[in-house]
């Protein structure tokens, strides 16, 4: 028997005064090490785990930032909510334990064509695969696959949206437009696969559950063959939702439908605690020759963002428990 553990967690929102407090003292750089230090085990425990780049590496002199150095708070109010980060944010999330990272979000196109392609070679060259965006039309729209504890582990991205910003080939990045189109390449993964998962940057933001439109979405890839269908963008924690229930073929299974994991990291937005709670959502995973691949347990361990020693923030868990 095969088996995997994976854990996915929300919004990775790099905001200013996050950044700032991971200036080196007295030296040039940032150190976000310290950030995910409390979780760094639980994230490690898993053999995959996969978060929301919700920012870009854009580059010095990119969006938002001053040509010296990041970011500036006097960027004008129309690149306000425009987010870049420093390089180093990428080894940190990698040592933390991160090996996936999915780029489909209204922030992708934040640094234009440039950021975005800025960003692909930032996570290649720290080792971190990447879906939702692409650099190249060749293997665009694909999932990724992971093979982890004896399985191939689909992963596929897609956003509502780019804030408006204009994405100038629509390759580029991954909308979740037709849902026929997200259906088909799931039935096309079934038989190829022995897990999928759907990553979703959707829904309204501070709003503590998915519409009707939004849970039917999920239903519906669930329906066609996704184990879990989990969401970002609201900003905070939504029910998260476990069916037992057969797909397309029959088979009884264990489905997720988690539409917001909340903030991973982020500040208090809106000067609300819930946006600085968050969850990781881990699944056990086990395989068999005669039924495959299901959902043999879940564990929700929930996080919050507080301040450390000084200016800097730390990711701690808070409270966690097992589906029953």
């Amino acid at each position: 028997m095969a088996a995997v553990k994976i854990a996915i967690v929300g919004d990775v929102l790099m905001k200013h005064p996050m950044i700032a407090s991971a200036r080196r003292k007295g030296a040039k750089g940032f150190d976000f090490t310290p950030l995910f230090r409390p979780v760094r085990t639980l994230l490690r425990n898993a053999d995959v785990t996969v978060g929301n780049l919700e920012t870009t590496f854009s580059g010095y002199g990119g969006p938002g930032v001053k040509r010296n150095g990041y970011p500036t708070e006097s960027v004008s109010r129309i690149s306000r909510y425009v987010f870049n980060c420093p390089d180093e944010l990428a080894p940190a999330l990698k040592q933390a334990g991160f090996n996936v990272l999915v780029t489909a979000n209204n922030h992708s196109m934040d640094g234009g064509s440039k950021g975005l392609m800025r960003t692909l070679a930032v996570l290649n060259r720290n080792g971190l695969k990447h879906t939702g965006t692409y650099h190249n039309v060749k293997g665009a729209g694909a999932p990724l696959i992971v093979r982890a504890g004896g399985m191939k582990i689909a992963i596929l991205a897609y956003t509502k949206g780019t804030n408006s910003i204009p994405v100038p080939k629509p390759w580029m990045v991954n909308r979740i437009g037709s849902t026929e189109r997200i259906s088909a390449m799931i039935r096309r993964l079934r038989g190829k696969t022995d897990f999928i998962i759907v990553y979703l940057h959707f829904g309204k933001e501070f709003r503590n559950y998915p519409s009707e439109r939004e849970k039917k979405l999920m239903s519906r890839l669930l329906y066609q063959g996704a184990n879990v269908v989990v969401g970002a963008h609201p900003h905070v924690l939504h029910p998260v939702r476990v069916i037992r229930s057969r797909d397309r073929d029959g088979k009884l299974r264990s489905r997720v439908a988690a539409s917001s994991l909340g903030n991973f990291v982020s500040i208090k937005l809106r000067g609300r605690e819930d946006t600085i709670t968050g969850m990781i959502l881990e699944l056990s995973v086990t395989k068999n020759a005669r039924s495959g691949a299901d959902i043999s347990g879940i564990r929700y361990i929930k996080t919050k963002v507080v301040r450390g020693g000084g200016r800097g923030f730390r990711v701690v868990p808070n409270q966690q428990w097992q589906h029953k």
